[in-house]
């Protein structure tokens, strides 16, 4: 089906701890589906997967904390982000989901079927290892405020071409969905050994790994699913980001393993 002949999708929220979280619930009578962004990204990357597979699966994609429509936290923690993300599904009354996860939001999937098993009936897992090892302290050179949305982008520079659906026009200015400073932290928290939680779930899981990826190696990616049962590892041309860089391909194997279930 495509996007012409779909319903927008129904953007709602729920408050947890007094935060709002924010999500995208694109409808469809199929099995649901919970979508978790990376960082610097929100639930709208996620879009076309939404508008693709409309019929037969319910897609719902949160803006995580920090991120997007969001508000922000107290914390960054693994706890906070995999708690975030089992209140969005008992909100919507959901006790068994998919979920697919990109990047930070790869590992917050695998530690939510971890630690709430019933939750999670499936994992897509894109381009994010059993081990974290990253820094984002590039993003604190980014401006907070710029006068126009074109000057922004200028003083983004290459930066930019990965920010776009992140830039707002505030009261004082332009500038990003999100605080760099609260990305930072979130990656501190990202950072270590996640081998227990990887392996702790059963479900199924796909592996989708970027074959230019210079996060997740293709060395790691063999050994987390030769060592995790019921995982398959696939790989696309594309570097980190799959689900953007090869789009049509990322939804022919997201549509491909959730056949396969």
């Amino acid at each position: 089906m495509t996007s012409t002949t779909l319903p927008e999708p129904k953007r709602s929220a729920l408050v947890v701890a007094g935060r709002r979280l924010s999500f995208l619930d694109f409808g469809g009578p199929g099995r649901p589906l919970l979508a978790l962004h990376g960082h610097f990204a929100d639930g709208r990357t996620f879009a076309r997967l939404g508008w693709e597979l409309g019929d037969s699966c319910r897609i719902i994609a949160l803006d995580q904390r920090g991120h997007g429509l969001s508000d922000s936290a107290p914390d960054f923690s693994r706890t906070g982000y995999v708690e975030d993300a089992a209140a969005t599904l008992a909100h919507l009354g959901i006790d068994g989901a998919v979920v697919l996860g990109h990047s930070l939001g790869g590992v917050n999937a695998y530690q939510l079927a971890a630690r709430f098993p019933g939750l999670v009936d499936a994992l897509i897992i894109e381009d994010i290892g059993a081990e974290v090892d990253d820094d984002l302290s590039f993003s604190l050179s980014w401006p907070h405020r710029a006068p126009t949305r074109t000057e922004l982008l200028e003083e983004l520079g290459p930066s930019a071409s990965y920010l776009m659906t992140a830039l707002r026009e505030y009261p004082d200015g332009w500038g990003l969905a999100f605080d760099p400073k609260d990305m930072n932290a979130s990656q501190q928290h990202l950072n270590g050994d996640h081998w227990n939680d990887w392996l702790a779930g059963d479900c199924p899981a796909l592996l989708l790994r970027g074959s230019r990826s210079a996060v997740l190696s293709e060395e790691h990616a063999k050994d987390m699913a030769a060592r995790r049962p019921d995982t398959r590892l696939m790989e696309l041309p594309a570097g980190h980001t799959v689900h953007d860089t090869v789009p049509v391909e990322f939804v022919a194997a997201v549509s491909e393993f959730l056949g396969s279930l």
